[in-house]
Order: structure tokens, then C-alpha cells, then sequence
């Protein structure tokens, strides 16, 4: 029976596709062979940073003198009305949660080229609060941190940074009231692990890097461990 049951389960999913073909988020054609979320020629319209390779790139230093780090880079540019914000959206409000893989596959497969990345130990995300994964239904930049965990062999923890209470969303806030939003907003759970390592915290995109400053000060408060930060996008006018 259950064999039976996975070969109707392939068929419907077969003429599920059939006759409602996945559609690219970039131009709404079809998407072909093993194309995902966005069809080649829209993937190829992202607008990469390439800041893996470039030291003291944007996001580096919306950092500096804030939080000691090793490395620090972004996937994508994030402007109004662009592509990577539409993408986003998705991602956050309308449930396209294949999206949170797919760019943190892309930014896995970017980082993969980066020397860098061979001294990271484990990947961290960025907690949402268990009350808004609840309402959405998963944690994006979980999604994201198993996306990149895929193409870089990384293992990913996601139980051990925290959301210790829940927070007002910063999208109206400046910098300080976001800094100040975010304190004490998180904390370490089975630190003994930690120690010693070099953590990849995640998350998805910068904008004034309050919630990840918080995240990173968390565990630093922690023994011994090392951090860098990557972001699938980072927020420029």
C-alpha cells in the first residue's frame, strides 16, 4: 500500500505540474528543467556584490568598531523595488519558502569560492521569536543558513541561539531604537559546544545590523568563539 500510495503521490505532483507549471518570480514564465524560485535569465539580473572576495566591503563596515568579527560579506543588493526585495517579500509574506533555500543555495555555492569559508565550524541563524515562526511558518533565515549549510558542508545549529523575548518589528526605526529594540533580545542555550568555534551567523538582509549586532554579542559573551557574519542581501538607497 504505501508503495502504491508514493507512486499516485509522484503521478498527482507530475500533472499538478502539468497543468499548473511552477512559475519564475522574476518574469512569471514557466520555469524548465531544473531551474527554481527564478528562471536563468532572472537569476542572472540579481545584483551580486561579490563581496566574498573584497576586504573591507559595505557590510564589513556597517560592522566595524561595533562587534570583533572575522569576515563579514552579502549576497545581493537590496533597493526598493528590486528584484532581491521582491524575492523577499515572498520569502517573509506570502509564503514562498523554497525561496530562503534557493538564495542560500546561491550563496553557499559564491561562498564556496571564498578561502574563508574553510575555517568556519558551524552555521547560526538568526532566531525569529517561536510566536511570529508560528504565524509564518518557518524561520527564513533558517532556510537560508541550511541553503548555504548545503553547498559549503557546514552543519547548522538551530537551536542554540535564541529569542529570549519578543520584539517590535524595526522596519520604522532608526539606528539607536533599533539598537536599543534589540537588547537582551537573545540568548545561548548549550554554549559548551560553542567553544572554540568559529560560527557563520546568518540572516537575511542588513539593513543597520542591530538584530545581528545583538545576536553576535550574545555569543561572544560566550567562551573562546569567533564570528562571521553573511546576509543574502544588504539594504543601499
Amino acid at each position: 500500500m504505501g508503495n502504491i500510495a508514493s507512486v499516485m503521490r509522484k503521478l498527482g505532483d507530475g500533472l499538478s505540474h502539468l497543468f499548473y507549471p511552477a512559475l519564475c518570480e522574476g518574469c512569471n514564465k514557466p520555469l524548465v528543467n531544473k531551474e527554481v524560485v527564478l528562471c536563468l535569465g532572472c537569476e542572472a539580473l540579481l545584483p551580486e556584490t561579490g563581496y566574498h572576495h573584497i576586504a573591507a566591503n559595505e557590510t564589513e563596515q556597517r560592522f566595524a568598531g561595533r562587534i570583533p568579527f572575522k569576515h563579514a560579506s552579502s549576497f545581493a543588493y537590496f533597493t526598493d523595488e528590486g528584484l532581491l526585495q521582491h524575492l523577499m517579500h515572498g520569502l517573509k509574506y506570502r509564503g514562498r519558502a523554497e525561496t530562503g533555500s534557493y538564495l542560500g543555495g546561491l550563496l553557499g555555492q559564491r561562498l564556496s569560492a571564498a578561502g574563508w569559508i574553510k575555517d568556519i565550524d558551524l552555521i547560526i541563524p538568526v532566531p525569529l521569536h517561536p510566536a511570529r515562526e508560528a504565524e509564518r511558518g518557518y524561520n527564513q533565515s533558517l532556510l537560508i543558513a541550511e541553503g548555504i549549510g548545503g553547498q559549503v558542508v557546514k552543519p547548522v545549529l538551530d537551536k542554540t541561539l535564541l529569542r529570549a523575548r519578543k520584539t517590535e518589528s524595526q522596519t520604522q526605526k532608526s539606528r539607536t531604537e533599533r539598537v536599543n529594540n534589540m537588547k537582551d533580545a537573545f540568548k545561548v542555550q548549550g554554549a559548551e559546544g560553542l567553544k572554540g568555534k568559529h560560527i557563520l551567523l546568518c540572516d537575511d538582509v542588513l539593513t543597520t545590523g542591530a538584530t545581528l549586532e545583538a545576536c553576535a554579542l550574545a555569543l561572544l559573551a560566550e567562551e573562546s568563539i569567533k564570528i562571521s557574519v553573511v546576509t543574502i542581501g544588504i539594504a543601499v538607497s
